[in-house]
């Protein structure tokens, strides 16, 4: 068997006994699973936020998307700056409430502050459909990592249902506090193995950074510049504040910031996390290498580039490292993302419609929905052929659509009520699921707008939507 397969499969093993030696001690009950019983303290709490975005879209999508497009693969920096920064303001206060009534999730959130079930429910389904498109993300990253680093021996297919299996008994054992220690690990790794590849391959092929910018301009100028139209300029700022806005209305995101053990932990982290997204430009550095090395990927493809240059420049058992570091950046945001929809939809699903009180029997409902969503997940991998960054942004355009109602919830005059909040985020969804669908943008919608506006996110119709109608029907239908 070849080296790289023992050296990637011995990653994936250390995480599994990682995450069951976590979970030693600890009686398992909802909130201990789903959010450590809100004892992490910053280090732990930084490491499961990071954990959540430096995923397989840092290790493949960033130096794919470069690869496809150029230039405005940096909107990720720029949207993921912002959204620490709102950070800052925006999860204290979501923590102290949280805190105080005993909340676990996005969805125990709002169906608190509203006092609606209903409305509790709806943005569960929300936080469900929204969070598939990101476990699809990560195990079609995994499936990748896993067949390229294998050198062909394993096929994408079986990587693929070997990492979900993975994934699913790492979650039910362990909970978020898997999660956390396998971070670890994976923080410090993906740093390495990342800033070394982004180093070494532009200088081992090019004789540096400023030859690898000089090449690419020779040989692929609009890769350095953004487009006039399509992802020009108006859709790079669109995205980014789109983006921005959505990222901790995601579920997952969302219950690592739960599991602090105070606010001031979210303080602390705010300072530290910008930093740690300059961690992209090494990947983007690899991409910019690949357009030139590795010519020739088409579509989707494109996330093969980091592996492929990889693979062409290395011995076996350093692929093997990258392998391995690779499955851990699929493995933690996934785990997370799987056990905030099992919470999701044992809480806010499950329980309203049974009516059960029993939280024994609740939390392995919750542990329960863990497979099924996986397997659900793997069904559109095998049937799907999205880029990675693609995906992420459908996910964005999703959840985003929750942002409107919960920060005006935290005013101390809330101009909307659960009417107002349940039909704006439905009808915001619905206007993302058309426009998706439809392949529409604001182009089509209406083709003699300067071309600046056509180019904004899609996104941002539904985001406008959604605001429009939940004051319309809050005003219709009064407090």
């Amino acid at each position: 068997m070849n080296i790289s397969i023992l050296i990637t499969f011995a990653f994936l093993l250390a995480a599994i006994l990682l995450a069951i030696r976590s979970s030693r001690g600890k009686k398992m009950s909802l909130e201990q699973w789903s959010v450590g019983g809100r004892g992490f303290g910053t280090v732990f709490v930084f490491l499961l936020l990071a954990g959540e975005f430096f995923t397989s879209f840092t290790f493949l999508g960033g130096s794919g998307m470069i690869y496809q497009v150029g230039s405005p693969a940096y909107y990720v920096l720029a949207y993921m700056t912002l959204a620490y920064v709102f950070s800052y303001y925006l999860l204290p206060p979501v923590w102290r409430y949280a805190k105080e009534h005993g909340i676990v999730s996005i969805s125990d959130f709002f169906r608190s502050k509203y006092q609606s079930p209903f409305l509790g429910v709806l943005v569960s389904i929300v936080g469900i459909i929204a969070s598939v498109p990101v476990v699809v993300l990560q195990l079609k990253g995994l499936g990748i990592i896993v067949s390229e680093t294998s050198y062909g021996m394993i096929s994408p297919t079986l990587a693929v249902w070997i990492g979900t299996i993975a994934v699913t008994v790492y979650v039910m054992i362990s909970g978020i506090h898997g999660a956390a220690w396998t971070a670890a690990i994976k923080d410090i790794s993906i740093v390495l193995v990342v800033v070394f590849l982004g180093l070494y391959l532009p200088y081992h092929y090019l004789g540096g950074l400023q030859p690898m910018f000089e090449a690419v301009q020779a040989a692929k100028p609009d890769h350095l510049t953004l487009p006039e139209q399509g992802q020009s300029v108006s859709w790079v700022i669109s995205t980014v504040l789109l983006t921005a806005f959505g990222f901790y209305m995601q579920p997952g995101l969302f219950a690592a910031a739960l599991s602090a053990k105070s606010e001031k932990v979210f303080r602390r982290n705010t300072i530290i996390m910008p930093l740690y997204t300059l961690l992209l430009l090494f990947v983007f550095f690899v991409g910019y290498t690949a357009i030139l090395q590795v010519p020739g990927l088409k579509g989707a493809d494109g996330d093969l580039a980091l592996l492929r240059l990889s693979l062409q420049t290395f011995d076996p058992w350093f692929i093997g490292i990258i392998g391995g570091v690779g499955v851990l950046t699929a493995l933690v945001p996934t785990s997370v993302i799987l056990l905030t929809i099992g919470t999701l939809f044992a809480t806010n699903i499950y329980k309203p419609l049974t009516k059960t009180k029993e939280e024994g029997h609740i939390a392995k409902v919750a542990k329960v929905t863990v497979p099924v969503t996986a397997f659900i997940s793997l069904y559109f991998v095998m049937n799907g052929g999205n880029a990675l960054y693609a995906l992420l942004l459908m996910s964005f355009s999703l959840i985003t659509q929750l942002f409107p109602s919960l920060l005006l919830s935290l005013l101390p005059n809330n101009q909307i009520n659960k009417y107002g909040a349940f039909w704006g985020i439905l009808v915001g969804v619905i206007t993302v699921a058309y426009l998706t669908l439809s392949k529409t943008t604001i182009g089509t919608l209406f083709p003699d707008l300067p071309q600046v506006i056509k180019d904004f996110n899609p996104g941002f119709i539904a985001l406008f939507v959604n605001v429009l109608v939940a004051f319309l029907v809050s005003r219709l239908k009064p407090f």
